[in-house]
């Protein structure tokens, strides 16, 4: 929440112990918020005491308020103790994220979804991130000490954050339990993630940008309350209702009803090299130099909210005012914000300058979708039908600042050519008949006239000569491990304002210590916190990982620092069939035909991380299941299954008791005494039926059915632990490799999809090599690569023992383990594929999700015509020589 004003502050009285909720109410008209007063809510310790077993529930609110921040409560003692978290949970260890420790809220307020009319405290939207239940640790009645004392240890079971977590008080511990309370909410505390097995790297994984929606259905809940005291509805707007109301064109078909939510994430394009070849099933739009808005119209309401969740409307209520005589029924406008100039080309830097000069009425909005309209979700609805709509929406507009976004018939070699020739961006393709994702996704795409992304600001140099302000800008990126490196500098671009205003607002950040990692030899400056993010184009990117001939273009405020990286292009997505294309109106069907099997809830998204549905996950295993077979057939098979898509419960299923699909088949039982009968997966039919039975990752045996008692290969799976960085995990399989060859051994390779890489030795299956011996031969070349190169290398697994190096994990070779096979996607947010490579394309690798199941198509068609898996069948080795050689190492 806001806090008060100083004024507010010192007026506050001492706390009342029998009033804990004395000062939420003192802030708050509930006359005019809809925020529950908490009448109903527990007071004191007493009502919490008389509980039985109590699940104490938690909640993190999405507050757009002034400032986007997130408002995390915990149940204790019958209220909720609130912290305000800017950036929000994370889950990197690395992460300390500041957490402003604010007055206790009333239990119902962890239902609460709503608008917080302006001028009230804490205006703005609020919505339900994530909610559940914890659990302190250790004895639960400590907690209320812990909390008094500062250090609150906690494990999470919510929809979103799971796993231990601590709140640790920055200023330490509270002395007296009467101590003011304008004392204690000011305190600053942190909120740190603990390395247990759900932490990840914030490079990795953000879980605010990944998972941005609300968890209650709808995500509008509260949708509909509205300020008792709202202003009236402007006359000239209900005229505008009133008039459009006879006019108002008909819903497309797939549209579904729906409440209105009280946020959304927009869909963001992915950067391409070229165009689709077919470009008729695409259509293409000037891509504005500008800051991404979203507007929520609900009545006379109209809230502008940034990419991020920013509430802009007190900076643009001129804009606000407009889209409100539109007289549209509720709904979300996607679009753009601009400043046009004389030559009416969009600039950048003018839009910024328009901000800090107070004339924001030179700033117009270009609207280019519709993901929801009156009472309905149109986001399953194609882009073609949303656009049509939008356009017919707009005809009536004489509002001057408000445009529909235009496409062009051209082809988009000749738009893009165009549009570098008026010195504009690029264009932007769209598939005409995606959906709305609130992702990065290939369905939208982006052209660009030149390199040109954000970096972040990581210092600057000295003005020469006649320059004032600063001379160069020292720019950075983050890599795949979330550490800043240097990316060179930009100095030109600047006018006499920016580079006043640049300095002023580097200045309070200068810090003695450069914020970047590894830092070339030779580069001096002033270095800063790394706060600030620069968008810049330029001419090429250097072999060292610089950037030539920059510009600065202004500096971005909608995008955080910390996701800031090289944005490489990407393949856009196929259009669909044309028969799909027919009758593109229909309702979107809830069953889906892919080859010959039908698969329910295809729309379903499994993976929040990225959009991807359960139908994109079965189109994969289609398309893979010609290559996948062969590492399948013949051997028993464990199954992932995923009902709740890859951030819910997964299990294991190794027997086929109730798995009854053509080409799936028990093995003779007595192959394995005293277990159920294992499966086999004979056919690629069977690969996507069992993938619409919600399994998304295949594992497999090291042995064959018709010798199961005697393994046919051996699988190094390198193991990163935490720290480790993707070079160290490159170089630790080419050094696997190389022991390997000296040991007389040929072995391949293929990406894990997960966090490793997986090195795989083929053998002749003999009967004197069964599977302790093999075990125990992969336990000896993993002890001798820890011998050799400790500081490397460990032995033991075990996320503790692993910290800042790699296990080579051996264990994969015993008696009914697994690995994830050839061409498995992981279920993992990504959906990376675990995909044969040649040793000569390790260095090309960028992660072991180098591909997921959103990119690997051009792959598949060259492994079609190339396998670097060549010869792996016709390996006939054993361990035989290979054992004394490694013995007398």
């Amino acid at each position: 929440m806001a806090q008060p004003t100083r004024a507010t502050r010192a007026a506050d009285p001492a706390p009342d112990a029998a009033e804990p909720l004395g000062k939420y109410r003192r802030k708050r008209d509930f006359a005019a918020t809809p925020e529950p007063s908490g009448g109903k809510a527990a007071k004191g310790t007493k009502t919490a005491r008389k509980r039985a077993a109590p699940a104490l529930s938690f909640v993190v609110q999405k507050h757009a308020a002034r400032r986007l921040h997130y408002d995390f409560r915990l149940e204790l003692d019958g209220t909720l103790k609130s912290w305000a978290v800017p950036k929000g949970p994370s889950y990197d260890p690395a992460d300390k994220r500041m957490a402003v420790h604010v007055e206790d809220h009333p239990l119902d307020y962890a239902n609460f979804e709503g608008v917080i009319p302006a001028g009230h405290y804490g205006a703005g939207t609020v919505i339900v991130w994530d909610r559940g239940t914890w659990v302190p640790d250790g004895d639960p009645a400590a907690a209320h000490r812990a909390y008094r004392d500062g250090k609150l240890k906690f494990e999470l079971r919510g929809e979103k954050l799971k796993g231990h977590w601590t709140l640790v008080r920055m200023r330490g511990k509270r002395q007296r339990d009467d101590q003011r309370d304008d004392q204690r909410d000011n305190n600053g505390w942190l909120l740190i993630k603990e390395r247990d097995e759900y932490a990840q790297a914030a490079s990795a994984f953000n879980v605010v940008d990944a998972m941005p929606d609300s968890v209650l259905a709808g995500t509008a809940r509260a949708a509909k309350k509205v300020a008792k005291k709202a202003p009236a509805k402007s006359a000239k707007s209900a005229a505008a209702k009133k008039a459009n109301a006879r006019d108002l064109p008909a819903l497309p078909e797939a549209a579904k009803k729906a409440k209105l939510p009280l946020a959304l994430a927009p869909q963001l394009a992915t950067l391409v090299e070229k165009a689709p070849a077919d470009s008729s099933q695409w259509q293409y739009e000037i891509k504005f130099d500008g800051y991404r808005v979203l507007a929520r119209i609900d009545g006379d309401d109209v809230r502008l909210f940034t990419r991020q969740g920013n509430d802009w409307t007190s900076k643009l209520r001129g804009l606000a005012a407009e889209i409100r005589t539109l007289g549209l029924p509720d709904g979300w406008l996607d679009g753009e914000i601009v400043v046009v100039d004389a030559q009416g080309i969009t600039d950048f830097q003018a839009l910024q300058n328009a901000f800090e000069t107070s004339r924001a009425d030179a700033i117009q909005f270009y609207a280019f979708d519709l993901p929801y309209y009156a009472g309905h979700d149109l986001r399953a609805v194609p882009l073609d039908q949303r656009r049509l709509l939008l356009r017919r929406l707009f005809e009536a507009n004489t509002a001057p600042r408000l445009h529909f976004s235009e496409s062009f018939e051209a082809s988009p070699d000749e738009m893009l050519a165009a549009a570098c020739r008026m010195k504009l961006e690029g264009v932007i393709g769209k598939r005409n008949d995606a959906p709305y994702v609130s992702t990065r996704a290939n369905t939208w795409i982006k052209l660009k006239c030149t390199l040109r992304q954000e970096f972040v600001i990581g210092g600057f140099t000295d003005p020469k000569g006649s320059r004032s302000g600063l001379g160069a800008l020292l720019l950075g990126v983050h890599d795949a491990q979330g550490k800043l490196r240097y990316a060179g500098n930009v100095g030109t671009g600047f006018d006499t304002a920016m580079l006043g205003t640049l300095r002023k607002q580097l200045d309070p950040l200068v810090t003695d210590a450069p914020p970047f990692d590894d830092l070339p030899r030779g580069i001096r400056g002033h270095w800063v916190k790394p706060k600030l993010v620069a968008e810049v184009s330029f001419g090429a990117w250097t072999r060292e990982g610089r950037v030539r001939h920059a510009v600065f273009h202004g500096l971005r405020t909608d995008k955080p620092a910390g996701a800031v990286s090289v944005e490489k292009p990407a393949a856009a997505a196929k259009s669909a069939k044309s028969a799909a294309k027919k009758a593109p109106a229909r309702k979107a069907p809830a069953k889906e035909t892919i080859g010959k099997i039908v698969v329910s809830h295809a729309d379903r998204v499994i993976d929040t991380s990225t959009g991807l549905t359960k139908g994109d996950l079965v189109r994969y295993y289609a398309s893979a299941a010609g290559l996948m077979l062969p590492y399948l057939k013949g051997r028993p098979i464990a199954l992932v299954r995923a009902p709740s898509g890859v951030e819910g419960e997964q299990f294991f299923q190794r027997h086929g008791d109730t798995l009854k699909i053509d080409g799936v088949r028990p093995l003779d039982p007595k192959l394995w005494p005293g277990h159920p009968p294992l499966l086999e997966i004979a056919t690629e039919a069977a690969i996507v039926a069992v993938a619409q039975l919600n399994v998304v990752e295949f594992h497999t045996w090291n042995a064959v059915a018709r010798s199961l008692d005697k393994p046919n290969r051996i699988i190094f799976d390198i193991d990163p632990g935490e720290g480790v960085k993707w070079p160290a995990i490159q170089e630790a399989a080419a050094l696997t490799k190389g022991l390997l060859d000296e040991l007389g051994l040929q072995s391949f390779l293929k990406t894990s999809g997960g966090k490793g890489l997986h090195v795989v030795v083929p053998l002749a299956p003999r009967a004197n090599w069964g599977w302790e011996p093999v075990r125990d031969f992969a336990q000896a070349v993993v002890q001798h690569m820890a011998a050799t190169i400790p500081d490397r290398f460990v032995a033991k697994s075990g996320p503790r023992n692993r910290v800042g190096k790699i296990f080579i994990d051996y264990l994969r070779n015993g008696v009914g383990a697994t690995t994830a096979a050839a061409f498995s996607a992981r279920a993992r947010p990504g959906l990376g594929v675990s995909v044969p490579v040649a040793w000569e394309e390790l260095g090309d690798l960028t992660s072991a999700a180098h591909w997921t199941i959103a990119n690997v198509g051009p792959r598949l068609e060259e492994m079609a015509r190339h396998d670097p898996w060549a010869g792996h069948d016709a390996v006939r080795q054993t361990l035989t020589q290979a054992s004394r050689r490694l013995a007398g190492s």
